[in-house]
């Protein structure tokens, strides 16, 4: 037994263990963020067999790909990228309210078969506790192949995958929140190559500001910053408000603008139902 479950005194932890050995081997979809991070260390700590699977294609940013392959590196991992053709595919990049889902059942149905291949009993995904309370289309290609989502089994929220991540010593314990680029685009425009590329040249621009959590939301020809409040004095400084609005405008967007509201997970989301059913908007 893990000695961290042991001393943060966390019944959740212990029980996860025991969720995971029961399960005896698995493939995880493993993105390198905090979630799937956390359950691939816990995964190891359980002494189950496991491969970490990481799908890839121009929706993800190349950095968060090189991310995951250096944490999984540094864990001692067995890590396959796969690669995915959801920008193939007209139900995906038209982009209705249920998008996630079919790059979702894409990414399930293929780590499905390298679970046959390799002989694991099951496919897990990090989906937290949190993530049930907002409308995530992906949640039903889960269920549609099968696939168990631990972490949300045993109740754990991303405040304390967090912290115990951070007591494991985890690198990525404090990383960012970073959804598929196609989450910058609202519901209904249509997700290309180049418009995902324009978002990750602009978001990486933002990020040379020190900048943790933001958002570049395509809009056409307006670039929408979403930032947390207490960074809106950073945009703000002029000199630095003059390189945003030139770089972003460099790399294709003819107007620039600063969200007042600023960057709130899921905000987006507020203007659809539950069940996608209602309204426009975006998700990230």
């Amino acid at each position: 037994m893990s000695s961290i479950a042991a001393d943060h005194g966390n019944r959740k932890f212990t029980d996860l263990l025991s969720t995971l050995r029961s399960a005896g081997s698995a493939v995880l979809a493993y993105s390198g963020g905090v979630d799937s991070s956390f359950l691939l260390k816990a995964m190891q700590l359980s002494g189950i067999r496991f491969l970490a699977v990481t799908a890839f294609s121009g929706t993800m940013p190349k950095k968060d790909l090189d991310h995951a392959a250096a944490f999984a590196k540094e864990a001692g991992a067995e890590h396959l990228v796969l690669h995915t053709g959801e920008l193939l595919n007209e139900s995906f990049v038209s982009n209705p309210p249920d998008r996630c889902f079919h790059c979702k059942e894409e990414l399930f149905r293929k780590l499905r078969e390298v679970a046959t291949e390799k002989n694991c009993a099951h496919v897990f995904d990090g989906t937290n506790a949190d993530d049930l309370r907002d409308y995530r289309p992906g949640l039903k290609a889960a269920a549609l192949h099968g696939v168990r989502s631990p972490l949300a089994e045993c109740g754990f929220s991303k405040e304390e995958i967090r912290s115990i991540s951070r007591e494991l010593g985890l690198s990525a314990w404090d990383r960012p929140s970073s959804p598929c680029l196609s989450s910058r685009f609202p519901y209904g425009r249509r997700i290309t190559p180049a418009g995902l590329r324009q978002v990750e040249e602009a978001e990486k621009l933002l990020g040379e500001f020190g900048l943790q959590e933001f958002r570049v939301r395509n809009h056409g020809d307006v670039a929408r910053i979403e930032v947390r409040e207490k960074d809106l004095p950073v945009i703000m400084e002029p000199e630095n408000r003059r390189k945003i609005a030139e770089g972003l405008k460099s790399l294709g967007f003819s107007f620039v603008a600063l969200d007042l509201e600023g960057y709130i997970s899921g905000s987006m989301n507020r203007t659809i139902g539950k069940d996608g059913t209602s309204g426009s908007g975006s998700s990230g």
